[in-house]
């Protein structure tokens, strides 16, 4: 099989309704299930098919489409017949996603935590952010949608912290033609870097007052009551895509996931659903041999799902939503996770494979998580707040006594760092709002330190102004000549 010919391969899915077991055709827009409500996933009835194809075939195959030219194979679509093999190859959307590194950390890193880390930069996606993922995925589907339905005019609609919002309009002012975009984000609950995004896409951008759970619910009675394409974790196609994640991170690791701990931002816990997911896809056909542990990080700002995961006996677990406080991982500030289901339908799946810590879920506090992305991004990361987050999850599962030095763990760096900027001068400038409750490690908090005031340097003649200020350099450096 040529690395560039794109795959004969047809599924055959369907979206199942978590709540009742109901399927439904995928030639229609389907968020919720129209007879109890519950999510959906995204089944491809012909599965069993592609087991006729060993492990080691399929590693193969995907290995050598690494090297693929062919822009439709490129990205998270290489692994095209555990995505969504209904696609044709020109309804495919290709922007650059998928392929991110796998960053292991420096020696001074991983001394300081007592842990082996490495950081996958998912910010390195076109947007910026993992969401490109799903919106690859989404949109292709959209694509096809709308060109089988013969559409003039569709409206995507998101709910955003920031992230979705960005990716949702890059990939519908690429796609254009009858897909239009409005984002609908929290007033005053994003970054301007993450405002400044979907308005340089051309999106329509709404603001409501509140948190992201109430720009949720004018999303959602949208998508119930007009035609338009939701693009937030109900998604079930967006879902699909970011399981590419998991595809990755066992190609990386020449699809040997011994010993590899994955620690990823739980949120509204779409993107944890989806690696589960994706891992689970490769063992059952045989690719990868052992699972590895999944680790769900929340803040104790946003904390449901680690609530209800406290609860050891699965029989008394009860979810329900919480109350959110302001969060430094506004990705993950949320208190009522639309996919909450499909964590419980999928961690089931996991520990009955891997034993009950095959899944585990920890809380972590705002000042770990900002101390954490400070403390990587000075050891040569570019780590978001939700990467700090993931970090601080590591240093506390070692601190519970749930990974060891021997393991290596794999953190979701959800976004790029420089999208996180004002957090970052908050933590340098002490400035955090009382609610945030961080306060900056001195240790860690750099300043910027005046050589040479501006009255200083105006009574200085030119030709002494390069070697004073270079002298008081040396000072401060205690620099030694040549």
């Amino acid at each position: 099989m040529s690395k560039d010919i794109f795959p004969d391969y047809r599924g055959n899915m369907e979206y199942f309704c978590l709540g009742c077991g109901k399927r439904f055709p995928t030639d229609e827009l389907h968020y919720t299930c129209p007879d109890c409500g519950g999510v959906f996933l995204l089944e491809d009835l012909n599965f069993d098919e592609l087991k006729k194809t060993s492990g080691l075939e399929w590693r193969r195959i995907f290995d050598k489409r690494a090297a693929s030219k062919n822009t439709a194979l490129r990205g998270i679509f290489r692994f095209y017949e555990l995505m969504a093999p209904v696609l044709n190859e020109d309804d495919i959307v290709y922007l650059g996603e998928g392929n991110t590194p796998v960053v292991a950390s420096s020696d001074s890193l991983n001394e300081r935590t007592g842990l082996r880390t490495a950081y996958k930069n998912d910010g390195q996606n076109p947007s910026a952010s993992f969401k490109d993922r799903g919106m690859a995925c989404a949109f292709s589907y959209l694509k096809s949608l709308t060109r089988a339905k013969g559409w003039d005019e569709i409206l995507t609609v998101c709910a955003s912290t920031g992230d979705t919002s960005a990716a949702a309009a890059l990939y519908a002012s690429y796609v254009g033609g009858p897909i239009k975009s409005v984002v609908i984000l929290p007033q005053g609950k994003v970054t301007p870097a993450q405002l400044s995004q979907p308005l340089g896409s051309g999106a329509t951008v709404l603001e409501v007052p509140g948190v992201f759970d109430d720009c949720m619910k004018v999303v959602e009675h949208l998508a119930d009551n007009y035609r338009v394409a939701l693009l937030n974790s109900k998604n079930a196609w967006r879902i699909l895509g970011q399981e590419s994640y998991a595809f990755e991170i066992a190609q990386w690791y020449d699809w040997d996931l011994d010993g590899k701990c994955v620690f990823v931002p739980i949120g509204n816990a779409g993107n944890v659903t989806a690696i589960m997911a994706g891992f689970l896809k490769l063992h059952a056909l045989g690719v990868i041999e052992k699972l590895p542990r999944i680790f769900g990080v929340q803040s104790h700002h946003a904390d449901p799902v680690y609530r209800y995961y406290s609860v050891e006996d699965p029989a008394e677990r009860e979810f329900a939503p919480v109350k959110v406080t302001p969060s430094v991982a506004q990705a993950a500030m949320i208190g009522n996770p639309v996919s909450f289901p499909r964590v419980r339908h999928f961690a089931e799946k996991f520990e009955a494979i891997g034993g009950r810590d095959a899944f585990q879920v920890v809380q972590v506090t705002e000042q770990q998580i900002m101390d954490s992305m400070i403390l990587a991004n000075r050891n040569g990361h570019i780590a978001c707040t939700q990467g700090g987050e993931c970090l601080a999850g590591a240093a506390r599962a070692k601190e519970l006594g749930l990974v060891s030095d021997k393991e290596t763990c794999v953190l979701d760096s959800t976004a790029h760092h420089l999208k996180f900027v004002d957090f970052q001068q908050m933590y340098f400038d002490n400035s955090f709002p009382a609610d945030y409750e961080v306060t900056p490690d001195t240790s860690l908090a750099n300043r910027p330190e005046l050589v040479l005031s501006a009255e200083e340097k105006d009574r200085l003649p030119a030709e002494e102004f390069a070697k004073t200020t270079a002298e008081m350099v040396v000072s401060k450096l205690g620099l030694s000549k040549k």
